[in-house]
């Protein structure tokens, strides 16, 4: 073999590999993987084991990543057909159907055990109800009914309170706490991005998550519901004794920016606006927790 063709064959296994990582939607599961840490360190009483949170990581990290990659291979139809997803590995036919469906099992399975012999029976169990739902039960509903957008929170909602129980903490009201607002903060989340690509949802035949299925005042109700139902949510770690002063002010800037930009698009009804409110979404999560982790450390 030349040093040519071995050059070659190195090539493609590492483009086989960008592959399946595009698989696990790399994006979404640094995310989850960031709600997992912090409600490991805030669920921690005694400092962080940084093997524990290995363990936490590696194994939500295999659970979300299945999870994704199950999702991708359910709506590979609907994907070839959106022109945001079409793309997509398996859309776009790099990665065959029967490899991306044991890829997506293995890893999946592989998580809940990983997560099973190295932190506990709680977090495992979570996780493997997260991934049930996400996959047997979200998935299928977003062609059936617009309720899908609130059954789909729930699993995106977990993250921390698996970090939580790898960390040894109960469930307990600060963990149903850390649960809610990544709930609530999904839902404008999500109906910004369903505003923005309302078209291409419809042609992926996703109509119950679309703007154009629900009506722009409608969306524009629960957007402004649910980043006032976030705000007092998010002042609970102060209440519960986790954070101070600092986090509960800067947590109720941070609610209040969210909700102007959410009230934007109620008063301008537009994609400007709209996208506004998505950047804004996606910086407010990560803002409020680093804020969580700093003040609980000082």
């Amino acid at each position: 073999m030349t040093m040519r063709t071995m050059g070659a064959d190195a090539t493609i296994w590492r483009s086989r590999i960008v592959e399946y990582i595009e698989l696990t939607k790399p994006r979404i599961t640094s995310l989850v993987l960031i709600t997992t840490a912090v409600g490991f360190y805030v669920g921690s009483a005694t400092g962080i084991a940084s093997i524990s949170l290995i363990h936490a990581i590696v194994g939500v990290a295999l659970v979300a990543g299945g999870a994704s990659a199950l999702n991708q291979y359910q709506e590979r139809n609907q994907d070839a057909r959106m022109h945001r997803t079409r793309d997509r590995p398996l859309p776009a036919g790099r990665i065959g159907e029967l490899d991306a469906l044991v890829f997506s099992v293995a890893i999946s399975l592989a998580g809940v055990t990983y997560l099973l012999l190295f932190t506990n029976l709680v977090t495992a169990f979570l996780a493997a109800i997260t991934l049930l739902l996400y996959v047997f039960l979200y998935t299928p509903l977003k062609r059936q009914t617009a309720l899908a957008t609130l059954v789909g929170a729930v699993p995106g909602a977990a993250p921390p309170i698996l970090g939580w129980t790898a960390a040894g903490g109960p469930v307990d009201g600060m963990a149903l706490t850390l649960f809610l607002m990544v709930f609530l903060w999904q839902m404008p989340h999500f109906l910004a991005i369903a505003w923005l690509y309302d078209e291409d949802y419809l042609r992926g035949g996703f109509r119950t998550l679309t703007i154009h299925h629900s009506g722009e005042v409608s969306a524009c109700r629960q957007i402004i519901l649910y980043c006032c139902t976030l705000i007092p949510i998010s002042l609970l770690p102060t209440s519960f004794g986790v954070t101070g002063n600092a986090y509960m002010f800067g947590a109720l800037l941070a609610g209040l920016i969210y909700l102007g930009y959410g009230v934007a698009v109620a008063l301008f009804r537009s994609q400007v606006a709209a996208r506004r409110l998505l950047r804004v979404s996606i910086l407010y999560l990560p803002a409020v927790f680093l804020m969580m982790v700093i003040d609980k450390a000082s």
